[in-house]
C-alpha cells in the first residue's frame, strides 16, 4: 500500500509541529475523513447549504475514468476533421486547470494546440483574431453557471466572427444552464453536462480539466492511472487518519495559517510552475472568508532566508535547493513526492481534499464564495452608470503601508500576452518582496477575480492591493452588448477597486511606468 511518505516526501515543520500534531488529532478525533466522505456537512457547517451540494469532486474521479475512451474519441474526431487549434473560452475553475496542462504539455502529433482565453483585454482577443487560422479552431465554451459574462461576451464575439459554424463550438456546463440550452440550441459538435454538485475550483478532473487534456492528446490513461497509488492513500478508509496524507497537509497548512504563518508559499518544478495557479484559487477561494483565511503565494522565486518574515509556511513539490537553508532559519517546510508532470492528476486529488479538511481546521465552509459576487455587482453597476474618474496615487502612498505579516498583491488587468510586460510586474515583485520582507501576489485581471479575489474581499485584513490598468489601443466589439471588451475590462477594474475600498482595505490605482521603475 502506498504510505504517507509516498505523498508527503518530508515534514520539516520547526515551530509549528506541535500545532500541527494537535490539529491532525483533532481531525482523527472528529472522524473528518469518514464525515467527508460520506458528505456530511455538519464536518464544516450547520447549514448544509453549498457543502451538501458540492462534493461531487470526491467521485468523479472514478466516473471520468470511463469516459477515456469517448474523449479520446473526440479528438480524434475533431483532429480528422482538420481542426488544429482549441481555443478554450472560460474564467476561473473553468479555465485555470486547462491553462496548467496547456502550459505544461505540448500537444502530441496529430492532436491540437491549446490558447485559454481568460481575459477581457481586446489586444488578447484580437490576437486570436489575428494569429489562428479559425477555420481550423474548435472553441470551447466552458462555464459552470452558464452565464458567466467574460465566457458569454467571447463566445458571442467568436460565433459571429466564425458565422455561426456549429461544428466548431463546443460547451462544458452544469445541467439546465442558458449555456448548455444555447448549446443543444445550436447544435454545437458536443455539450458537455457536468456533475451540477461540483464547484469550478474543485472541478479539475471533470469534463472542465479532462476535456481540454484529451484535445492536447495528453495520455488520459497514464495521467488517471497515477491517481490510484495517491487515492490508496487518500481515500482506503482502512488507512489510519494520522498517515492520510491529505489530513495531514490539511492539517498542516490549517494550523500553520492559526498560528500565524498563513502565507502558503508554492515551491514548484518549473515544468509545471503553472500549477501555481489552479492552487491560487483552491487555497485562496477555499479559505478565505469570515476574516481568515490562507493566503497562497504561487510565482515568488524562491529567495535567502532574509527575504521572509515569520508568517511563511512552506510546500514544495519535489525538493528545491534553497529549502534546507529556510528549515535552519527557522521556516517550516513541507516537500511532496514528484515524478513528472504525469502527476499532475494525483497532486489534484492531494491538494483537493487537503484543502477541504484545512476548512474544517479553520472552522470556515470551503465550498463556498461569498464575497465573489460583490466584484460582480460593482462591475454591473459601473456599467450601467459609466466608468468612474480613478486619480492614480503614487506607489509610495500604498508600499509605505505595507507593515510586518501584511501582503502585497500586484493586480494587472493588462493583456496577459505582453510577456515584456508582465516580466516586469514580476520584477518589479520580487524587489518588493526583498524591500519589504513580506508575501506578494500578481494576479493578472479579471482572471484573479474569479480565483484570489474571494481572499481579497473576505479574508484577513492584511493585504495592500496596488491596481496598474493596461490603455487599449483599439477596442473589440461585443455583439449584442452596448459595449465592448475594453469598457468591460476597465469597468472590472473599477468595480473591483471600489469593491476594495467599501470594505475599508487598503487599495490604489498606480501607474504601470511607476510602478515598473521599482525594479530598475
Amino acid at each position: 500500500m502506498t504510505t504517507t511518505t509516498d505523498v508527503i516526501g518530508r515534514a520539516r515543520l520547526g515551530p509549528i509541529a506541535d500545532a500541527v500534531a494537535a490539529a491532525t488529532d483533532d481531525l482523527v478525533a472528529r472522524d473528518a475523513l469518514h464525515r467527508m466522505w460520506v458528505g456530511d456537512h455538519t464536518l464544516w457547517s450547520e447549514d448544509p447549504t453549498e457543502v451538501a451540494d458540492r462534493l461531487g469532486w470526491l467521485a468523479v474521479v472514478g466516473e471520468m475514468a470511463d469516459r477515456v475512451g469517448e474523449l479520446e474519441a473526440l479528438a480524434a474526431e475533431v483532429a480528422a476533421d482538420g481542426l488544429r487549434h482549441v481555443v478554450l473560452l472560460g474564467m476561473g475553475g473553468s479555465s485555470l486547470f486547462p491553462e496548467v496542462l496547456g502550459r505544461s504539455f505540448t500537444p502530441m502529433p496529430g492532436r491540437l494546440d491549446l490558447t485559454v482565453l481568460d481575459t477581457t483585454d481586446p489586444a488578447a482577443v484580437a490576437r486570436v483574431d489575428g494569429r489562428l487560422d479559425l477555420d481550423a479552431c474548435l472553441f470551447v465554451a466552458a462555464s459552470k453557471s452558464g452565464t458567466t459574462i467574460e465566457t458569454t461576451s467571447q463566445l458571442a464575439h467568436f460565433w459571429a466572427l466564425t458565422g455561426g459554424d456549429a461544428r466548431r463550438f463546443l460547451a462544458i456546463s452544469d445541467p439546465g444552464t442558458e449555456l448548455t440550452a444555447l448549446g443543444h440550441e445550436r447544435g454545437f459538435r458536443r455539450v458537455y453536462e457536468n456533475r451540477p454538485d461540483i464547484g469550478g475550483r474543485y472541478s479539475a478532473l471533470s469534463y472542465f480539466g479532462l476535456v481540454p487534456a484529451a484535445l492536447l492528446g495528453i495520455d488520459l490513461g497514464e495521467l488517471m492511472a497515477r491517481i490510484p497509488p495517491l487515492a490508496a492513500a487518500t481515500t482506503a478508509p482502512e488507512l489510519p487518519g494520522e498517515e492520510h496524507p491529505a489530513l495531514v497537509l490539511g492539517a498542516t497548512i490549517g494550523a500553520a495559517a492559526r498560528a500565524g504563518r498563513d502565507k502558503l508559499t508554492l515551491v514548484l518544478p518549473r515544468e509545471i510552475g503553472m500549477f501555481g495557479l489552479w492552487l491560487e484559487q483552491l487555497v485562496a477561494e477555499s479559505t478565505g472568508k469570515q476574516g481568515t483565511g490562507i493566503v497562497p503565494v504561487a510565482g515568488e522565486h524562491l529567495g535567502r532566508p532574509e527575504s521572509y518574515g515569520d508568517d511563511r509556511c512552506f510546500v514544495a513539490v519535489g525538493y528545491r535547493p534553497g529549502l534546507d537553508h529556510l528549515v535552519e532559519a527557522g521556516h517550516p517546510v513541507v516537500e511532496l513526492a514528484y515524478r513528472d508532470r504525469l502527476d499532475l492528476a494525483g497532486l489534484v486529488v492531494v491538494w483537493e481534499q487537503a484543502v477541504a479538511l484545512a476548512g474544517a481546521v479553520l472552522g470556515i465552509n470551503p465550498f463556498d464564495q461569498p464575497d465573489v459576487a460583490s466584484a460582480k455587482e460593482a462591475t454591473d453597476a459601473v456599467l450601467a452608470r459609466g466608468l468612474p474618474t480613478i486619480e492614480t496615487v503614487p506607489v509610495a502612498t500604498l508600499v509605505d503601508q505595507v507593515g510586518p505579516g501584511d501582503y502585497l498583491a500586484l493586480q494587472a488587468f493588462v493583456d496577459p500576452g505582453d510577456e515584456a510586460l508582465l516580466a516586469g510586474l514580476q520584477s518589479s515583485r520580487m524587489k518588493l518582496r526583498d524591500h519589504l520582507r513580506v508575501a506578494t501576489t500578481l494576479g493578472v485581471g479579471p482572471r484573479f477575480l474569479h480565483s484570489t479575489g474571494q481572499l481579497h474581499k473576505g479574508g484577513p485584513p492584511s493585504g495592500v492591493f496596488v491596481q496598474v490598468v493596461g490603455d487599449d489601443a483599439t477596442d473589440v466589439a461585443i455583439p449584442g452588448r452596448p459595449f465592448g471588451f475594453s469598457a468591460l475590462k476597465h469597468a472590472q477594474a473599477a468595480g473591483d477597486l471600489l469593491a476594495l475600498r467599501q470594505r475599508g482595505l487598503r487599495a490604489g490605482r498606480v501607474r504601470i511606468d511607476e510602478l515598473l521603475e521599482v525594479a530598475s
